[in-house]
């Protein structure tokens, strides 16, 4: 099992229940991007950012957009935002026994790609709509740490997730704002277009289709402009209204 220091020295100013509850993935991702004059915990308003940097606030968030929705809201009042998502682009399996000790270690068949960014930007795509709002994806190469206790999924045969540990940081790709995703439509997509040919145009499911028109819609990128038969038809909103 791989152990890599991500550790930069800077201080943390308020070690509460924030900390308690990050996960190593979480911290280290933080550590790995601070830098020398950034501030860490810091008490913002009722909140606890995790970087402050000159004006901006910082928030690292590895999963679950939700629970990070109302402060995002409320913090972008006043303050430029940015949020800072990790997606895993390879992923090593690490299989612990009940003793702790290494029963073996696996390369994830699974790859994330850029385009999983609407997997969790779909529980808030209009913050993107925010001039004081920005999203920087981070893709990484981790370990999942499993452990054989019994209580974990039937899918991993009763192995529950016990941790998991930044291994590197290959890429980092910042949306500025939302006429940045415009990136993702492809150049000769057909208009109108359904969620089966974006589909077929970027070799994805079709529900991941529906992901991102759900959110490029809510940007303002998009637009419904009617339906064949049951099928929505959209096409590029060039007028952003």
């Amino acid at each position: 099992m791989m152990k890599k220091q991500w550790n930069n020295g800077i201080k943390e100013e308020h070690r509460g229940i924030n900390i308690q509850n990050e996960g190593s993935l979480h911290n280290q991702i933080k550590q790995w991007y601070a830098q020398k004059e950034d501030r860490l915990e810091v008490k913002v308003g009722r909140y606890i950012v995790d970087i402050v940097r000159q004006n901006q606030l910082i928030e690292i968030q590895t999963k679950n957009f939700s629970s990070i929705r109302s402060k995002i809201k409320n913090l972008i009042i006043d303050y430029p935002v940015r949020l800072v998502y990790p997606i895993c682009e390879e992923k090593w399996i690490v299989t612990l026994g009940r003793d702790g000790e290494v029963i073996s270690r696996r390369k994830s068949p699974k790859k994330g790609k850029l385009l999983d960014c609407f997997n969790e930007l779909i529980r808030c795509p209009e913050v993107m709509n925010e001039e004081n709002f920005s999203l920087e994806i981070l893709m990484i190469k981790a370990e999942e740490i499993r452990c054989f206790d019994g209580k974990g999924s039937w899918r991993r045969k009763g192995a529950s997730i016990y941790d998991k540990i930044l291994l590197d940081v290959s890429q980092s790709i910042v949306f500025e704002s939302k006429d940045d995703f415009a990136s993702f439509l492809p150049d000769h997509l057909p208009q109108p277009f359904t969620n089966k040919s974006l589909s077929k145009y970027l070799d994805i499911s079709i529900p991941q289709a529906r992901r991102m028109t759900y959110c490029l819609k809510k940007m303002k990128l998009i637009r419904e402009v009617g339906k064949q038969g049951n099928t929505i038809l959209y096409e590029i909103n060039t007028s952003n209204d």
